[in-house]
């Protein structure tokens, strides 16, 4: 089987794409020319050049291939210039899928994102039916994520065979960014968390996210979203375990929401605006905080055979990675290497 994978540079791409090499698949992989390509060391692969922003510098690429996984987003809760996040996960989402029909290929795989969901601020825990709209939709990142999803099923819809996974918020080692998701572990581990708000997230294997992947293209229903997920925290608790894990203490002191929005709305204009860097916080990042991302995979479970694991083994992997590739200090390795409970 000759497989397209677009996003393999990045924390879950790279394992998708260890996935579907122990599966036994030929894989092709996108990569650009600025990618950093620590995350593919030992996967055989023959490797393609080329931009989502761009879709016909990898035209030629897609050809004799059996299934395209689309791994590939633009995923930042902070952009200078939206259009270039919306021409990638919007419209590079809809022009690889003509692409993929133009050249015969016989499935697609769409990564989406929990974040298309309707989420509540009461943490009612969600799932795919769930009613949800654009408006619902907070900051640009997730806003281009809907509609690119919307892309994905409309070309569904029009007979194209897409399946859609929506993982909730993977973690595990490898996250070589990292993601926004790994700097709250990075920042933790380097004693930048010194208060915490009240939101929740729901935490998942990226292992297990990458075995559906490949089970997807057997199993997945044309046109059906399937949450993918693991434990729902809250974000107290999740510190709170990394806690146990490392023995670094766990921040005590709760900020509302309003303070962290003023905080942010200050970091954002002065560190991003007038510095030109990313910001430790964001506005949207807080204004997604107000509401609880918990949310239930019962039918990845039921149909897909998905496993919802408990997230210690992932939170383990992530902080021993984080720490034995320098992105925290050696006290907190020696900690989560020997005196972890």
């Amino acid at each position: 089987m000759k497989v397209f994978l677009t996003g393999a540079t990045g924390f879950v791409g790279s394992h998708v794409a260890r996935a579907y090499c122990a599966a036994g698949a030929d894989l092709r992989l996108l990569t650009r020319s600025t990618s950093n390509l620590k995350g593919l060391e030992g996967i055989p692969a023959e490797t393609v050049v080329g931009d989502l922003r761009q879709p016909e510098t990898f035209r030629s690429a897609l050809e004799g291939c059996d299934a395209v996984v689309h791994v590939a987003a633009d995923y930042r809760l902070w952009v200078r210039d939206p259009d270039a996040m919306h021409a990638a996960n919007v419209g590079g989402t809809r022009e690889l899928l003509r692409m993929a029909r133009e050249a015969g290929v016989g499935k697609v795989v769409y990564t989406s994102s929990v974040a298309t969901m309707g989420f509540k601020r009461d943490g009612t825990i969600v799932d795919e039916a769930t009613p949800v709209s654009l408006a619902d939709m907070i900051g640009h990142y997730k806003r281009s994520k809907f509609l690119g999803e919307q892309e994905a099923i409309r070309a569904a819809g029009m007979g194209q065979h897409v399946m859609i996974l929506n993982p909730t918020t993977p973690i595990g080692a490898g996250d070589v960014k990292p993601t926004p998701t790994g700097r709250i572990i990075v920042d933790f581990l380097n004693g930048n968390f010194p208060a915490y708000v009240d939101t929740g997230l729901n935490l998942v294997d990226v292992a297990e996210v990458a075995r559906m992947h490949v089970t997807a293209l057997d199993r997945a229903t044309p046109g059906e979203r399937y949450i993918l997920g693991g434990e729902n925290l809250t974000l107290k608790q999740i510190l709170d375990r990394m806690s146990a894990i490392t023995g670094i203490p766990s921040p005590k002191m709760k900020v509302p929401h309003a303070v962290a929005m003023g905080f942010a709305f200050f970091d954002e204009n002065f560190t991003g605006k007038l510095r030109g860097k990313e910001p430790r916080a964001t506005v949207e990042a807080v204004r997604m905080g107000k509401k609880m991302m918990f949310a239930t995979s019962a039918k990845a479970e039921r149909e897909l055979g998905f496993r919802v694991l408990p997230i210690y083994s992932a939170m383990r992997a992530a902080i021993d990675w984080f720490t034995a590739n320098g992105y925290a200090p050696k006290y907190a390795a020696q900690i989560a290497g020997g005196k972890a409970k």
